[in-house]
């Protein structure tokens, strides 16, 4: 029974959650491309291994963990390549007569800066300043100590503060 309802949940789950997914897995892979092949392969597995699930418990963060977990692993084995990146602020169209072209802009630019971070500064400030997990909830889902969350955080924020204050921001 218990295997019927964790199935159930997965599946229900894997759709509301595949845009969350997606922008993990971006996170992480720093390629468009590169982060839908993690996230339907993080998809397959999910479904995979249903049966481990425990119904109930938060499901987001165990497909975040999945996701990590498979990216880890094709780092290992040799089978990533390094994204370039995301969109670049210049390709970005200035020409935008929107009332929040400004907005879209300034959040093209933190997001570069964002992406400029080390992996592990880069996935805590996602985690926790995005998706909103605790420290604890990242420390898990990352398996790191909560200290380790808290000490990148801090570096993190104080790096974008820093090149925010720079540029005049």
């Amino acid at each position: 029974m218990s295997k019927n309802t964790a199935q159930r949940e997965v599946e229900a789950g894997l759709g509301p959650l595949y845009p969350r997914l997606w922008r993990f897995c971006l996170v992480l892979t720093r390629n468009r491309a590169d982060a839908a092949d993690l996230a339907q392969t993080t998809c397959e597995r999910a479904l995979r291994a249903a049966d481990s699930y425990t119904p109930g418990t938060a499901l987001d963060r165990w497909i975040m963990t999945i996701a990590r977990r498979t990216w880890l692993n094709d780092i290992r084995a040799g089978k990533v390549r390094r994204g370039a990146g995301l969109v670049a602020v210049e390709d970005i169209a200035l020409a935008d007569e929107k009332p929040h072209a400004d907005v879209n802009i300034f959040a093209a630019q933190v997001l570069n800066m964002v992406e400029a971070l080390p992996e592990g500064q880069r996935e805590v400030i996602y985690l926790v300043s995005v998706e909103g997990y605790s420290y604890r909830e990242t420390a898990d889902l990352l398996d790191i100590p909560i200290g380790t969350v808290m000490s990148r955080l801090s570096t993190a924020r104080a790096k974008l503060a820093a090149q925010l204050t720079d540029e005049g921001q």
